[in-house]
């Protein structure tokens, strides 16, 4: 039985909710291995919508173990607000369903300060953050002065870890007109929550390498998008951590070896939330439309995303920067009644054509779309489960998408019901 990663292969907001859903389902072991509660997953579950930020999409099924690993960041505050949400819906959630790695680094408030401070005093060059604290907190794991779940059950360590992270943080504020911390406030913050969280605390790695040696299935799921990936990702318009399949890995203390499937989800479709370039971005009536089709707003932000059509060449570079097994092509449904359809097939840059995107800024501002034009359809593919409930010119666009991408479809999905799914390759069974 192979163990599955699920990526998003574009800039996030790809449907990963409804298909680590679908997946989760058939795993015994779900984890989160990246990111914090800037990710934003949206389950509907017959008719009921659950939304998610930081817990692991399995939580809300009976019977799975739902991980958190140390690859992910953790604000306590968020957590508990999000257990308490999913209880009002009649999710139960406790130590024996949900595990979080002991050495996980915390978000604080001083971290979102921070986040919001910087943006502010950005103006223009701003990067669009979410104001989460998400990528501070990355900045002091590698700066060896996080906070980390294991801290919090020892007060000498705690002070020790305060004092360390206090003398940076209260240097950074002081340079940008703010107050220093109130340091009995945030250890008594911290000691307060630390009953509550530290009971949810393991050694994951050890807790995953059992389970994997028992022949349970585990799934490791992502947050964010490729395109979002700190290296890899259109820099500095990128998240903080590292949101490619190999995080799957190093995020819960697995061995590569663990990996038997990566699954990236791909929308028949392109979009975007906040700044950095955008090479097939619409300002047109059709970006609109499939703004509108789409729904097209942020889970957590609300944030109304950029769109513009499909663009083979980025999800070709991240499937190959993934390793993607297979593809879940999402909202295919959006595209219904378009008479012509496009997608970028290459680019060109002062008269040069590129097969990728490069990495230099100056070049990604250049960039204009080769594109290829195909003809749409006018029928419904909403709620298809098979390739029989397909229009010709829907199969013929997703037989092009694999073509150009250089990566088969495993799975199509062609509305937010989690059973409106059609299933090429199973990734626990490949």
């Amino acid at each position: 039985m192979a163990n599955v990663v699920v990526v998003g292969a574009q800039w996030g907001d790809e449907g990963k909710g409804k298909i680590v859903d679908w997946l989760s389902e058939r795993a015994d072991v779900i984890a989160r291995f990246q990111g914090g509660h800037n990710a934003g997953h949206t389950l509907v579950i017959d008719g009921k919508v659950f939304k998610l930020s930081l817990l692991p999409s399995g939580i809300v099924r009976e019977d799975k173990l739902a991980i958190i690993g140390n690859g992910v960041v953790l604000d306590p505050w968020s957590l508990f607000a999000e257990i308490d949400k999913l209880a009002a819906q009649g999710v139960k959630i406790s130590t024996d369903n949900l595990m979080i790695a002991e050495n996980t680094p915390l978000i604080l408030p001083l971290h979102q300060d921070l986040d919001k401070l910087r943006e502010e005093a950005a103006g223009k060059a701003k990067i669009g953050t979410t104001g989460r604290g998400i990528g501070p907190s990355y900045e002091d794991k590698v700066g060896r002065r996080a906070i980390r779940l294991a801290d919090l059950a020892d007060e000498k360590t705690l002070d020790d870890r305060l004092d360390r992270l206090l003398a940076h943080h209260d240097a950074l504020r002081k340079g940008l007109g703010a107050d220093p911390i109130d340091r009995a406030d945030l250890k008594a913050k911290l000691l307060e929550i630390a009953p509550q969280l530290l009971p949810y605390a393991q050694p994951v790695w050890k807790v995953m390498s059992d389970a994997r040696k028992s022949g349970k299935r585990i799934l490791f799921e992502g947050a964010q998008g490729s395109l979002l990936d700190i290296d890899f990702g259109t820099y500095p318009y990128v998240t903080s951590s590292t949101t490619t399949s190999g995080a799957a890995a190093s995020g819960t203390g697995m061995g590569p070896g663990a990996i038997d499937f990566v699954l990236g989800i791909v929308k028949a479709y392109t979009t975007r939330v906040g700044e950095g370039p955008f090479p097939t971005e619409l300002d047109d009536a059709d970006g609109q439309r499939l703004g509108e089709r789409g729904h097209e707003f942020g889970t957590v932000t609300g944030r109304k995303r950029r769109c513009g059509w499909f663009d083979a060449v980025l999800v070709r570079q991240t499937c190959a920067i993934s390793g993607v097994s297979g593809i879940a092509l999402t909202k295919l449904d959006v595209l219904d009644g378009f008479k012509k359809l496009k997608i970028c097939v290459g680019y060109e840059i002062d008269g040069v054509k590129y097969d990728y995107l490069p990495t230099a800024a100056a070049l990604q501002a250049k960039v204009t779309p080769i594109y290829e034009e195909m003809d749409g359809w006018q029928e419904s593919t909403q709620g298809a489960r098979s390739w029989a409930d397909l229009p010709a010119a829907a199969i013929k666009y997703v037989r092009r998408v694999e073509e150009l991408i250089h990566c088969p479809v495993a799975m199509l999905s062609t509305s937010p019901e989690r059973d409106d799914t059609i299933l090429v390759t199973d990734p626990f069974e490949d």
